[in-house]
């Protein structure tokens, strides 16, 4: 829509329904909206990092554990180990992860799904690969600061999840237990 400037012969376009139209902002790179940006932080700040940042930080005061360098060489092959177990959980998460935003067009939390299933990459292979890649996460969390009480929170979220997706998937719809492992 155009209008004509009066006197000029200029056509300038028209504002009319502009202000209505809602313009999301991009981020610097041009490939993500800033809201859906905000969607994945929140969904992240509320679940993994709850389960791999605050609740192992609570474990460490609760039990008084410091992050400490091993001094034998079994300690510090066990915590060079763990270095590369929390890289493989981030690696695993964070692909899988987006993933779930290019693919599923959407978050890894319930309140926001994705829209599409996502059945590519890690999916392939794995019905949840971020829960995987949590437990990764944790193991390595265990195995960097040799500690018990997190390889005890490692356990118990591993258990509690090897229980909730097996009822997840007896209430799934039957095109969705063909496609997903």
């Amino acid at each position: 829509m155009c209008r004509a400037q009066a006197g000029t012969g200029l056509r300038l376009p028209s504002l009319r329904g502009w202000a209505s139209r809602p313009q999301l902002k991009r981020d610097p790179l041009g490939s993500v909206h800033v809201l859906v940006l905000l969607r994945h932080l929140l969904a992240i700040a509320v679940l993994p990092f709850t389960v791999t940042v605050l609740i192992p930080l609570w474990i460490a005061e609760r039990y008084l554990i410091a992050p400490t360098l091993g001094t034998s060489g079994g300690a510090l092959l066990l915590q060079s180990s763990g270095v590369v177990v929390v890289f493989l959980g981030l690696v695993l998460f964070f692909s899988s992860l987006r993933r779930f935003a290019a693919e599923g067009q959407g978050t890894l939390a319930p309140w926001d799904p994705p829209q599409h299933l996502v059945v590519e990459g890690p999916y392939r292979f794995v019905r949840n690969p971020m829960i995987s890649g949590v437990v990764f996460i944790l193991v390595g969390e265990a195995m960097l600061l040799r500690s018990r009480p997190h390889a005890v929170w490692a356990l118990m979220f591993l258990g509690i999840n090897l229980l909730y997706i097996p009822l997840l998937r007896a209430v799934s719809p039957a095109p969705l237990r063909r496609r997903v492992p």
